[in-house]
C-alpha cells in the first residue's frame, strides 16, 4: 500500500514538472515573460529531479550528495563568473556535459544488463546522440572560444568521409541490437559516434554557430527522450522530447534566417566561405563621421532603430548603450533595437545581453516586426553587424548571401555604422550599406565610440 502511494505521488510529481515545462518553453518565447519562464523551467526541473530521488530503485543517496556538491561547486561560479558575452560558450559546454551524462549513463546500463529488444533499440540511439553530440559540443565551444581556427575546414571528400563513419556507426549500432551480447563491438560504436562528432564540426565556420548550437541542442534532447525509454522514466522521455522538438524547431528557423537548406546544415560543409564573391579592384569611396558630428544627428532625431550585433558582444558594450538609450529617450527621441535572428553567436544572444543591460523589453523587435519600419526611421544604428544588414542579399544573384533575409537598414533615411574598420564580414564581401551616400561610418571600438557619443550629448545639454 505505502508503495503505491509512493508511486502516485512520484507519477504526480512528474506531471507537474512536465506541465511546467511545457509553459517554460511557451513563456521563454517572449522576452516580457522569458523571466517568468526561466523560474518556472527551473522549478519544474527541481520537481522532476525530487520525484527521481524517490523511487525505489535509488537505495543509497551518498554518491548523488557527492555529485550535487561537486556540480554545484563548478556549477554556481560559472553562472555568476560568465560574462554575458560568453554565454554561447558556455551554453556549448553544457551541451557536452550534459550527452556525456547521458551516453554514459547508457554505457553504464549497457554493461550491467544487456537489454534486448526495445530497450537496447532505445539505448543505441541515445548513445549515439550522446557521444556525437559530446565531441560535437565541445568542438564548438573550441570555435566560440577561439581555442581552435574558427574559419571552416574543409577537404575534398569530407561529406563522403563523414557520411561513412556516421554509416559505419549506425550499422554497428544495428548489429548491437539484434546481439547485445556482442559487447567488444560497443567501443567501437562509441568510438565511431565520437569521431563522427568532432567531423560534423569541423567544416562549419564560427559565424554559423548558431544554428548550430541549436542542433546540438536538439540532439542533446532527443538523447535524453532516448534515455528515458531505455530507462523506463517518463519524465526523461517527455523533457527531452520537448528539449529535441523546440531546438530541432529553432534551428529550421535559424536555416531561414541564413537562407540555408537545413539537408546542407545536417550533413555538413554548411559554413564554407565563399571567398570568390569578395570585392577586387578599385576602393570605393565612403564617408566617416565623429563621436560629435553622430551625437548631433542623433539628438535631433524623432525616430532610431538600433542595430545590435557581435561586434557589440565583442565589445562589451551593452551598458553604453543603454546609456546611450536613456539620454536619448529623455529628449523625447523614440528608440527602438532591431534583433536579427542569426545576430551574434547563438540564438537570442542580442536580446540576452541587450536584457543585462536593463534595455525594456518592449523596446527589443524582431526583424519581421520592424522591418517595415526603417522606411519611416530618422536614423537606423548599426553596432557591429555586418552581413544582416547588406543589400546584396536582396538583389545579387552571385552573392553568397543572396535571398538570406536582411534588416532593412539601408532605408532609414541616415543610417550610421559603428565599426573597427571596412573589413567585410564573414561572407567575405564588402557591406554595400557602407557606401551609400547617406550612410556615416563610425570607425572605433564599440564601447569607446558609444561612449563618446554619451559623452558628447551630455555635454551638449
Amino acid at each position: 500500500m505505502e508503495s503505491s502511494i509512493m508511486g502516485h505521488v512520484i507519477e504526480l510529481t512528474y506531471v507537474i514538472a512536465a506541465a511546467s515545462f511545457i509553459l517554460s518553453l511557451k513563456w521563454m518565447s517572449s522576452p516580457g515573460t522569458a523571466r517568468r519562464g526561466i523560474i518556472v523551467g527551473e522549478l519544474g526541473m527541481l520537481l522532476a529531479i525530487v520525484g527521481t530521488l524517490m523511487r525505489h530503485e535509488v537505495m543509497d543517496y551518498s554518491l548523488i550528495l557527492v555529485a550535487f556538491f561537486l556540480g554545484s561547486a563548478i556549477g554556481v561560479p560559472l553562472a555568476y563568473l560568465m560574462p554575458m558575452t560568453a554565454v554561447p560558450q558556455r551554453t556549448a559546454i553544457s551541451h557536452a556535459f550534459g550527452a556525456l551524462a547521458v551516453a554514459l549513463i547508457g554505457t553504464a546500463e549497457y554493461y550491467r544488463h544487456t537489454p534486448h529488444g526495445f530497450a537496447m533499440v532505445a539505448l543505441v540511439i541515445e548513445t549515439l546522440l550522446g557521444f556525437l553530440t559530446f565531441t560535437a559540443s565541445l568542438m564548438a565551444f573550441g570555435k566560440l572560444q577561439e581555442i581552435l581556427p574558427t574559419r571552416p575546414i574543409t577537404y575534398k571528400g569530407q561529406n563522403y568521409i563523414n557520411l561513412s563513419i556516421l554509416a559505419a556507426a549506425i550499422l554497428t549500432g544495428l548489429y548491437l541490437m539484434f546481439n547485445p551480447e556482442q559487447t567488444f563491438l560497443y567501443p567501437v560504436f562509441a568510438g565511431l559516434a565520437l569521431t563522427f562528432g568532432v567531423l560534423l564540426i569541423v567544416p562549419i565556420g564560427g559565424a554559423d554557430m548558431p544554428t548550430v548550437i541549436a542542433l546540438l541542442n536538439s540532439y542533446a534532447g532527443l538523447a535524453a527522450s532516448a534515455m528515458g525509454f531505455a530507462l523506463n522514466n517518463k519524465m526523461l522521455i517527455i523533457a527531452g522530447a520537448l528539449d529535441g522538438s523546440s531546438g530541432f524547431i529553432l534551428s529550421v528557423i535559424m536555416c531561414r534566417a541564413m537562407n540555408r537548406s537545413f539537408t546542407n546544415v545536417l550533413f555538413g560543409a554548411f559554413g564554407q566561405v565563399q571567398t570568390s564573391a569578395a570585392v577586387k579592384g578599385e576602393a570605393k569611396n565612403y564617408r566617416s563621421a565623429s563621436a560629435d558630428e553622430a551625437a548631433e544627428i542623433l539628438e535631433s532625431s524623432r525616430s532610431v532603430i538600433v542595430v545590435p550585433g557581435y561586434g557589440l558582444a565583442v565589445a562589451q558594450a551593452q551598458h553604453k548603450l543603454r546609456e546611450l538609450y536613456d539620454m536619448l529617450t529623455k529628449r523625447g527621441v523614440d528608440v527602438r533595437f532591431a534583433i536579427h535572428p542569426v545576430a551574434g553567436r547563438m540564438p537570442g544572444h542580442m536580446n540576452v545581453l541587450l536584457a543585462e543591460a536593463d534595455i525594456p523589453y518592449d523596446k527589443l523587435f524582431e526583424m519581421d516586426d520592424i522591418n517595415s519600419d526603417f522606411a519611416q526611421a530618422d536614423v537606423a544604428l548599426v553596432i557591429g553587424a555586418n552581413d544582416v544588414t547588406n543589400p546584396a542579399a536582396r538583389h545579387d544573384q552571385s552573392s553568397p548571401i543572396y535571398g538570406m533575409p536582411i534588416l532593412n537598414t539601408d532605408m532609414a533615411h541616415t543610417c550610421m555604422v559603428i565599426k573597427r574598420s571596412m573589413n567585410p564580414g564573414f561572407a567575405g564581401i564588402d557591406n554595400e550599406l557602407y557606401y551609400l551616400d547617406k550612410t556615416l561610418m563610425l570607425f572605433g571600438d564599440a564601447k569607446a565610440f558609444v561612449g563618446e557619443i554619451v559623452k558628447a550629448l551630455g555635454a551638449s545639454k
